[in-house]
């Protein structure tokens, strides 16, 4: 194994396959196979999932809503994609915690580092929902936080892309991937890969993180084997 210890991103829009939201049965279920596959090599996993499959604070605030209260609610949606992932988990004979930054003891843990890290060293996946916490800060530079305060050895971002491109390959054709970059030049190139705050925090803290394809069956797998797959993002030199 090339790592100890991961935090793996989850965006909430992969939960949800091909469909225009909620998540899909046969994605959740590969994805917690690909999980489990991994844990059961002995890698100690956190898991952050975001919760745009169900809603965003944002989108809710430039619709008028107070941004304070959208943001909330998507906190919220993080949870309910959390629960169903543990629940999946389970499913498959994996020990899995859910751990919130809001405090809803009835529903799952309250996080705290400390317990976190005994939780990972039980063999548990740990499922890290509500963000922060706190409005205003996305699940990626929530991912970024966990990352740093359990001391995982790689961050890895799952995306619906093979990595981080010089431009949006969605929209242009020509754009090429990166097998490597900066932080320093992913955040002056403004590429998108993860917000500010979230590429600071990796960059403070010498966080390495890889963004991968998601959608691609197995790279999970080939990344902790120590394959180069999408694109390594780490401090310069």
């Amino acid at each position: 194994m090339s790592y100890k210890r991961i935090l793996l991103k989850l965006s909430g829009e992969a939960l949800m396959g091909q469909g225009s939201h909620g998540i899909d049965p046969q994605v959740i279920q590969r994805l917690a196979r690909e999980i489990s596959a991994v844990v059961s090599q002995g890698v100690q996993l956190g898991l952050v999932i975001g919760g745009g499959n169900l809603l965003r604070g944002a989108s809710l605030a430039e619709q008028g809503m107070n941004r304070v209260t959208g943001d909330h609610m998507g906190m919220l949606a993080t949870v309910m994609n959390a629960l169903a992932m543990q629940d999946t988990l389970q499913q498959l004979g994996m020990d899995c915690r859910v751990m919130s930054a809001l405090s809803m003891n009835d529903v799952c843990e309250s996080y705290t580092a400390r317990e976190a890290i005994r939780h990972l060293q039980q063999g548990r996946v740990v499922i890290f929902a509500a963000g922060t916490g706190n409005p205003f800060f996305t699940t990626d530079s929530a991912a970024s936080l966990r990352a740093i305060e359990i001391g995982a050895d790689l961050m890895l971002k799952a995306t619906k892309v093979d990595g981080v491109f010089t431009a949006d390959p969605v929209t242009n054709p020509d754009a090429t991937l990166y097998e490597r970059i900066s932080y320093d030049d992913a955040l002056a190139q403004k590429l998108g890969v993860m917000d500010a705050t979230a590429l600071v925090l990796c960059s403070e803290h010498s966080m390495p993180l890889r963004v991968f394809n998601v959608f691609e069956a197995g790279h999970l797998g080939r990344i902790i084997d120590g394959q180069d797959i999408g694109t390594l993002v780490q401090q310069e030199n």
